[in-house]
C-alpha cells in the first residue's frame, strides 16, 4: 500500500516567551492523499492554521518549537526541522497556500502580473514573455475577466473576489501536489465564495491535487471535503468521512459545532405606528475626471430607497458587497449626506444640524463589522461603554455611571469584573459584545447592525444572534440588520430588503423572501448561502 502524500503524526507545538509556555497543539493526527480534500474545523484559536502553517515551517522559530516525536512527511519527505535548500524547493512547487486576507496577502506596491511571474521565475527559471505567457493562461485558467487588461493593474483596483482568484493563479502557478487553503472565503460575499469554491473543485479535479482546507464553516465542508478532522485545543478530537460525522458525530465538541446554527425565530406582529420611515433615500457619490477634476457623472450608491420600520422589528437588508447596504444604514443615522426624507419617531431628519441630531443620536445606534477596529485599543473597555454616556452629557453621579456600565456588561454576558482589561485581552466574540454594550448603554430605540457576525466563528455566531434576540425582546429594540449571511439574517429579520447596484430588487416578510422568493437574482443568493451551488447572475470573476 502507498503511502499517503501527506502524513501528520503527532505533531505537537509549544510557543515560548519569557516565564511563559503556551502548548498550541497536542499529538495532532492525519492523513491526506493524492486528490483528496480533508477539512481542519474547529473554532478560532483551535490549532488549524498552527497545523497548517507546521507543514510550510513558517512558523515563527524559534519561538514555536515542535515537540519530541513530531513528524510531517510530505511524499516521504520528513518536513520538521528540515534545512532551507528543502524548504525553498517545496514551498510555492510542491505545497501551496491560499491565505484568509488576500489584500494583506499581496503585495500593494506590485503589478498582478509581477506577483504571479515571481513564483514562475523561482521555480521554473521563466522570465521575460514566456512567464508573461503563463501568467495570462493563469489568470485565464480562475477566470479573471479581461485578464490580459488586468496584468498592470494593483491588488487594491481589484475587488474581493478577484483578488481571491490572483491569490489562486499564484498558488496553481507550478501545479502543486498540495494545497493548503487557510479560511479562503471567509470574507467574501456568499455568491463569490459558491464561484471560488467552484473553481477549486474544478481545478482539482483538472490537476488532482490534494488539498487540506482550514474553515469554521461546516457548509463548505458539507459540499467540499471527502474527510473531516474536528479540533479543538489544539487537538483533533473527531476524524472521518464528511457524511459519517455529519450524520453520526461521536463527540460532544462536533454536536456543538453542528449544531451551533441560528435558529430561525418565529414571526411577529408589527407594531401600529413605525419609528422608522424613510422616503427615496439617495446617496449619489460625484465621478470627477479631466484636469478641472469636473463631475461628470455620479455612483448611485442608493437610488431612492423607501422603508419603515417599528418597535420590536428587524429588518434585514442583503446584498453582495457594493450593493449599496452600508451606504444606506448610514445615510440613514444620517452619518453621511443624502437626498430625501428620514422620519424618526415622527421627527424629520433632513436638514437638522448637529446639535439638532444630537438629543435624537442617543436613540439611534450602530454596531459595526470589526469590533477590533470599532474599539479604541488605548482604552479600557469600561471608558470606551462609558464615552456615549459622557458624549450625551449623562446627568447621574460617578456610581449610578458606573453602575450603568456594569449593567451594560451583564445584559450581554460579560463579567463586570473585566471593565478594567482593554479590548486586546478578549475574544472577538467578547468584543462584539463589548460593542453591543457601548451602544446599549445609552438605552437605544433604532440599532443599525453592520455585519456584526460576519468575522465570527460559528458557535460565536449563533450566541450573538441569541443575545441580540433577548435584548430586542427585552426592550422593543427596532433593528436594520446589514448582511450577505443570509443564514443570519433568516434567524432575525422579520423583513428582508434585497438589494442590488443601489436599489431594491425584492423585498417582503423573511419566510416570504425565503420559501418563495420571486427574483432570479433573490433565489441565486439563497442558493448561494444554503447550496453553495448556484452564484448569482453575471457575478462572474467578481
Amino acid at each position: 500500500m502507498t503511502e499517503p502524500l501527506l502524513v501528520v503524526d503527532r505533531l505537537g507545538v509549544a510557543f515560548h516567551t519569557p516565564g511563559r509556555t503556551v502548548e498550541a497543539l497536542k499529538g495532532v493526527s492525519f492523513t491526506l492523499g493524492k486528490g483528496e480534500t480533508v477539512a481542519l474545523v474547529g473554532e478560532s484559536g483551535s490549532g488549524k492554521s498552527v497545523t497548517a502553517l507546521s507543514i510550510l515551517q513558517l512558523l515563527p522559530y524559534p519561538l514555536a518549537r515542535h515537540t519530541p516525536g513530531s513528524s510531517i512527511r510530505l511524499g516521504g519527505r520528513e518536513m520538521v526541522d528540515a534545512d532551507a535548500d528543502t524548504l525553498r524547493a517545496i514551498r510555492g512547487d510542491r505545497v501551496a497556500m491560499i491565505f484568509q486576507e488576500p489584500m494583506t496577502s499581496l503585495n500593494p506596491l506590485h503589478t498582478i502580473e509581477r506577483q504571479v511571474a515571481e513564483v514562475l521565475t523561482l521555480h521554473r527559471g521563466l522570465a521575460g514573455a514566456a512567464a508573461r505567457a503563463r501568467v495570462l493562461e493563469l489568470l485565464n485558467l480562475v477566470g479573471i475577466r479581461d485578464a490580459e487588461r488586468r496584468l498592470g493593474a494593483y491588488p487594491h483596483e481589484l475587488s474581493g473576489g478577484q483578488r481571491q482568484r490572483v491569490m489562486i493563479a499564484m498558488a496553481l502557478a507550478n501545479e502543486p501536489d498540495l494545497l493548503v487553503a487557510d479560511e479562503p472565503t471567509t470574507a467574501l460575499d456568499v455568491t463569490i465564495q459558491a464561484q471560488i469554491l467552484k473553481l477549486l473543485k474544478d481545478l482539482q479535479a483538472k490537476f488532482g491535487m490534494a488539498i487540506l482546507f482550514i474553515t469554521h464553516d461546516l457548509t463548505i465542508v458539507r459540499k467540499l471535503a471527502d474527510r473531516v478532522c474536528v479540533m479543538t485545543q489544539g487537538e483533533i478530537v473527531e476524524q472521518g468521512t464528511v457524511a459519517d460525522i455529519f450524520a453520526r458525530p461521536a463527540h460532544p465538541y462536533t454536536r456543538k459545532l453542528l449544531s451551533a446554527q441560528p435558529k430561525p425565530r418565529a414571526p411577529r406582529q408589527a407594531a401600529a405606528a413605525p419609528l422608522l420611515q424613510t422616503s427615496g433615500i439617495k446617496v449619489h457619490f460625484p465621478i470627477k475626471t479631466g484636469i478641472l477634476r469636473r463631475t461628470t457623472d455620479h455612483v448611485r450608491a442608493v437610488d431612492g430607497i423607501s422603508v419603515d420600520l417599528s418597535p420590536g422589528r428587524t429588518l434585514g437588508v442583503v446584498g453582495e458587497s457594493g450593493s449599496g447596504k452600508t451606504t444606506l444604514g448610514l445615510a440613514i443615522l444620517r452619518l453621511i449626506k443624502s437626498e430625501g426624507s428620514i422620519r424618526f419617531d415622527g421627527a424629520e431628519l433632513q436638514g437638522r444640524n448637529a446639535n439638532d441630531l444630537r438629543p435624537l443620536r442617543r436613540e439611534m445606534q450602530i454596531v459595526f463589522q470589526d469590533p477590533y477596529g470599532s474599539l479604541s485599543p488605548r482604552l479600557s473597555i469600561a471608558q470606551i461603554i462609558e464615552e456615549g454616556l459622557t458624549v450625551h452629557g449623562f446627568s447621574g453621579t460617578p456610581v449610578e455611571r458606573e453602575q450603568r456600565i456594569v449593567t451594560a456588561l451583564e445584559e450581554v454576558g460579560l463579567d463586570p469584573e473585566t471593565r478594567h482589561r482593554y479590548p486586546h485581552e478578549f475574544s472577538g466574540g467578547q468584543r462584539q459584545r463589548v460593542a453591543i454594550a457601548r451602544a446599549m448603554v445609552l438605552k437605544p430605540r433604532f440599532v443599525v447592525l453592520d455585519e456584526p457576525t460576519s468575522a465570527l466563528d460559528v458557535s460565536v455566531q449563533a450566541q450573538i444572534v441569541d443575545l441580540l434576540q433577548a435584548l430586542q425582546d427585552k426592550h422593543g429594540l427596532a433593528y436594520m440588520f446589514i448582511s450577505h449571511d443570509l443564514r443570519v439574517i433568516r434567524a432575525l429579520a422579520d423583513e428582508v430588503l434585497v438589494m442590488r447596484n443601489g436599489v431594491v430588487v425584492e423585498r417582503g416578510p423573511a419566510l416570504d423572501i425565503f420559501d418563495r422568493p420571486r427574483e432570479e437574482y433573490t433565489r441565486a443568493l439563497i442558493a448561494a448561502a444554503f447550496n453553495l451551488e448556484t452564484a448569482a447572475p453575471g457575478a462572474t470573476s467578481a
